[in-house]
């Protein structure tokens, strides 16, 4: 078992990276804010407090929820896959994390340690997980929305920091409707965070990523069941990684400035506008999810009230905080602030930032991937092949390789540049779910 003790506390920091400078009348102000956890001293600027005290290891408890519906057995490779996998995501547990093993059909059942109770993560409990998962056998349907509300009951009764869930299926969700799942989805938001898996080519990809996105997790393509285990292996050992739990981006803006949209920009694009929630006179809470060692960036752009030549103003503000019982919340310390400043001056306030710049593209790059794929599947292929064209072409731009062999297994890349490409006439399954499922991971900027 891996050791995940760490000898500092974490802290946070802020960094901004804009152009202040706005012509005259100019009213849109765009920021990318870097947050950045370690458990050492602060990164950046800002100065920032310790989340909880030296020497305490943060607690855990983390639902692992496996896919145990009559596909699992076709091929026979999935269900050892998915056993395999969840041992050894059981081996990854630090020890005194509470768990707990949950099967998910058209019902969700626990297997380990069951009677609603989760298991100390020990030597003995996780021999005997790995007994109980022996008895998993695959029959029944898929209504994964149960499997949620499992998982939502088994955490919730733990005193722990960190709540986490897994969650492995390879079927679509065919035995709840979509609104049953959303309101599942609804309910365990904020509750805990969930990293969703899909096995195989048959499950649906916007189902799958859409519960990663719900809960604030990541959302993975598992073509080859013999790759289970070692990705469930990385997902333990991540969220074992985790020090701080709900962490809040509070955004403060003055009288007369508006807020046009907040998104995570990296490592993943996921857009934040929507899940504001209200935090006193001119402040909103965006959700982030769990921390451990590790830097995200975050696009803020905002509408100020226009000024003359010569004025500057305080565009906003951005902290972070974490809840605390009673309503209130513990700020984190570190904090950024986004200005605006009226020139003449034409080269400075035409001036693109470059990290603003990039994560533009970034964005626009997995919104083409993604209408891309749709006009393919809706037989639209002079629309399919001018959007995965542009995504090719944004991919090369930024220096995304990954996303770029992605796309070329989709498309003939004929002029990367241009983005001129010729759609395949065959491709694999696989490649396409794939790609789709990762369209929206980015690669940093060089600062």
């Amino acid at each position: 078992m891996a050791n995940f003790a760490k000898s500092n506390v974490p802290r946070f920091s802020v960094d901004v990276y804009q152009n202040e400078y706005l012509p005259e009348g100019g009213s849109e102000v765009n920021a990318v804010v870097t947050v950045t956890a370690t458990g050492g001293g602060t990164i950046g600027s800002a100065v920032s407090a310790p989340v909880h005290a030296p020497g305490r290891q943060p607690s855990a408890a983390v639902a692992i929820m496996v896919d145990c519906s009559g596909s699992m057995d076709y091929p026979p490779a999935k269900m050892r896959g998915a056993r395999d996998a969840t041992a050894a995501a059981i081996d990854a547990l630090r020890d005194g994390t509470r768990f707990a093993v949950i099967g998910g059909t058209h019902v969700a059942k626990e297997v380990y340690p069951g009677g609603g109770r989760l298991a100390v993560a020990d030597a003995t409990t996780r021999e005997q997980a790995k007994q109980a998962l022996r008895r998993l056998s695959a029959g029944g349907g898929t209504a994964i929305g149960t499997w949620l509300r499992l998982a939502d009951r088994l955490l919730s009764a733990a005193d722990a920091t960190i709540r986490h869930g897994i969650l492995l299926t390879d079927g679509r969700n065919e035995h709840e409707s979509p609104q049953e799942l959303r309101a599942a989805l609804d309910e365990c938001a904020g509750r805990f965070t969930c990293d969703a898996r899909g096995v195989g080519t048959d499950w649906e990809v916007k189902e799958v990523t859409g519960i990663a996105s719900a809960l604030l997790g990541t959302a993975d393509i598992v073509a080859d069941p013999a790759g289970l285990a070692a990705d469930f292996t990385r997902m333990m050992e991540t969220a074992m990684g985790k020090e701080v739990a709900d962490v809040l981006l509070r955004v403060w803006t003055p009288v007369g400035t508006t807020i046009r949209f907040v998104k995570q920009v990296a490592p993943t694009v996921a857009d934040l506008t929507a899940r504001r929630t209200e935090a006193g006179p001119r402040a909103g809470d965006y959700p982030t999810g769990s921390w451990g060692d590790e830097s995200r960036d975050y696009h803020l752009c905002v509408t100020v009230p226009p000024a003359g030549l010569g004025q500057e103003m305080l565009a906003a503000r951005v902290s972070l905080v974490v809840p605390q019982t009673a309503g209130s919340v513990q700020n984190l310390g570190a904090q950024g602030l986004v200005r605006a400043v009226w020139t003449d001056d034409m080269a400075a306030s035409t001036s693109i930032n470059p990290q603003v710049a990039h994560y533009t593209g970034q964005a626009e790059l997995a919104q083409a991937i993604q209408k891309g794929l749709d006009l393919r599947k809706a037989g639209d292929f002079d629309g399919a092949t001018a959007k995965l064209g542009r995504a090719v072409q944004l991919a090369s731009a930024s220096g995304n390789a990954d996303t770029a062999k992605l796309l070329a297994k989709v498309v003939d890349v004929v002029d990367a540049a241009t983005g001129t490409v010729r759609l395949k006439t065959r491709v694999a399954e696989a490649d396409e779910m794939t790609l789709e499922t990762r369209s929206t991971k980015t690669v940093r900027v060089k600062k």
